[in-house]
């Protein structure tokens, strides 16, 4: 009867079934539980030597006593578990399989999409802002000196080309630069044509420079506690004071969890005050980055030297993470801010976690440069031998347009400058931003083009237009190639001026070019390899060598002989 009632609230003996099986279970597991446990207490109660008996044979288990007051008692198990977590590698470095074992690697570079060939009937106009940052080539450097190749990303042709000095003529009078030009066969692809163009600031002597009213903005959270960072900072800050004058002045502004103004504007006679403000910065804390800024800028304002150079030097790995953090959110207050007058350069310290895509938004949107410090003769290059150039400027919003002779180019693509890239009517446009030059400043671009007649493997054709006909008449009654037209605006003033520049179709023998000519050739080569772009065709580690090899020149201070060494370390590193 008490079975039957008991089925009464089962309805199947399928379910009894399930039941009774879970209930086994919860038992046994109680059971084992219960014996783990008394053997637990047995091992933790009874020190000293047991035995037990296998296959016949007695051996002796041996247990140790814990005193619970100075040592913890070791885990119950027999045969001790060691957990290793997995190694980490970021995407690009898992390709190469380079990354450094067990270090988590978090460096930030954007992706760039590389300029593509355009057909010169469809698109006659090529404008981009001038660019005259560094940094791509000194963090290239450094990742290939410890022995990998450099993400994508980090390789910004243009950036590569311009951390060289080429010798252009000077600026006669009163013009802020010069304009220079040379067309010769393509090295990685002799069908098609290299056009170099080549400007050429105006040098002010350092006794003639204006009086610069300085803001040293420095992150000393606590990534910045690393010897290639804050140490390395106040190295090159101090290097820089040597550089001042009675009349500039310097202020210091930190920033970690919070801001704070740690050395008022104070004069450049007073290195010594200035230097110990410096050597006193300790790192530690989270990245306030934005709050630092509007205090540098508020800092900058209160100080401004009518005429001056009103900048702010932020010395940085990047890694901005309390209150204004996000990309929009700090470019929107630079681009706020720099309607003040005061400029902004931005010094790049640091591995690991690098965040090149924040630094490079800042200091184009700031009216300034972009420099990567890896190690303190780039330091020394970047703020004392380039003093001038790198915080005096001479002109800013420069911009170039291009207009293409479809008589004689039948498509082009710009080698680099794909972050720099300009609407044909933002050419005419006074209100949007473009680079600054400084002061003995060079700036040189590569164009890659297909004469006319030649073989088109990569531009795209589009169909016939409907409402207006594809001919178009050609003046071709000229030996022009191309006009190139810059704009550019006084550093004090808003309303831009324009240059125009007429180029010929004289073509030479590449070895016959100028040392400028092959130099900056081999360079962009080297990026194209790096970058495994699609557009490298014939090029090789080889002929870069050949090219930079024949246009050394007096390389006083070395740059290019270490660039020889350092593709010589590519080639190694890529055929591995």
């Amino acid at each position: 009867m008490k079975r039957d009632c008991f089925y009464a609230k089962l309805p199947d003996k399928h379910l009894y079934s399930v039941t009774f099986k879970k209930i086994a279970m919860k038992i046994k597991i109680a059971v084992m539980a219960a014996l783990l446990l008394c053997n637990i207490i047995a091992c933790d109660t009874k020190p000293g030597t047991s035995s037990k008996q296998k296959n016949g044979e007695v051996y002796e288990l041996k247990t140790e006593t814990y005193d619970s007051q100075s040592k913890p008692a070791p885990p119950p198990s027999v045969q001790e578990v060691q957990f290793t977590s997995p190694e980490i590698k970021p995407d690009e470095e898992v390709k190469d399989g380079k990354a450094d074992e067990g270090m988590l690697n978090t460096e930030d570079y954007d992706n760039i999409v590389e300029n593509k060939f355009l057909a010169v009937t469809q698109n006659p106009l090529s404008t981009f802002s001038i660019d005259v940052d560094e940094a791509a080539y000194s963090n290239v450097r450094r990742y290939l000196q410890n022995g990998s190749i450099p993400p994508a990303g980090a390789v910004r042709i243009e950036e590569m080309i311009n951390y060289f000095d080429y010798v252009y003529p000077k600026p006669q009078n009163g013009e802020p630069f010069t304009v220079n030009t040379e067309i010769s066969e393509c090295p990685w692809n002799p069908q098609h044509k290299l056009v170099h163009i080549g400007l050429q600031g105006k040098e002010i002597p350092a006794d003639n420079l204006p009086p610069s009213n300085m803001v040293f903005l420095v992150d000393v959270s606590g990534s910045m506690d690393e010897p290639n960072k804050l140490p390395l900072v106040q190295a090159s800050m101090n290097m820089l004071v040597d550089q001042l004058r009675e009349n500039d002045k310097v202020a210091i502004v930190v920033y970690a969890g919070n801001a704070g103004l740690v050395l008022p504007s104070t004069s450049g006679s007073n290195k010594i005050k200035i230097k110990e403000a410096i050597d006193n910065l300790e790192a530690g804390g989270s990245t306030a980055g934005g709050e630092g800024i509007i205090l540098a800028y508020k800092t900058a304002r209160e100080n401004f030297i009518q005429g001056g150079n009103n900048r702010i030097i932020l010395a940085t790995d990047g890694d901005f993470n309390v209150g204004i953090s996000s990309d929009d959110e700090l470019v929107r207050l630079i681009e706020k801010e720099r309607k003040s007058g005061v400029f902004l350069s931005v010094l790049g310290y640091g591995m690991g976690n690098y965040k090149d895509n924040k630094m490079q938004q800042l200091a184009d949107k700031g009216n300034g440069n972009h420099s990567y410090i890896d190690n303190i003769n780039e330091a020394r290059k970047v703020l004392v031998n380039e003093f001038g150039s790198t915080l005096f400027t001479i002109a800013k919003d420069v911009k170039i347009q291009i207009e293409f002779n479809p008589a004689k180019v039948q498509a082009y693509r710009l080698i680099g400058y794909e972050n720099r890239m300009l609407a044909a009517e933002d050419f005419n446009d006074d209100t949007k931003d473009a680079g600054e030059l400084g002061s003995g400043h060079t700036v040189t671009a590569l164009y890659e083009i297909i004469p006319v007649g030649v073989k088109d493997d990569f531009s795209k054709s589009v169909d016939p237009l409907k409402y207006q006909g594809n001919d178009r008449k050609i003046v071709s009654n000229s030996g022009e190639i191309m006009t190139i037209k810059l704009r550019y605006k006084k550093p004090d003033e808003e309303v831009s001026k324009l240059i125009t520049h007429a180029v010929m179709d004289a073509h030479i023998p590449i070895a016959g070019t100028s040392d400028n000519f092959r130099f900056s050739a081999a360079v962009a080569e080297f990026g194209l390899l790096l970058r495994h772009s699609e557009y490298r065709q014939q090029g090789s580690y080889n002929q870069v060598i050949s090219l930079a090899k024949s246009a050394k020149g007096a390389d006083e201070e070395g740059y290019r002989a270490e660039f020889i060494r350092l593709v010589q370390a590519a080639t190694s590193l890529a055929k591995n």
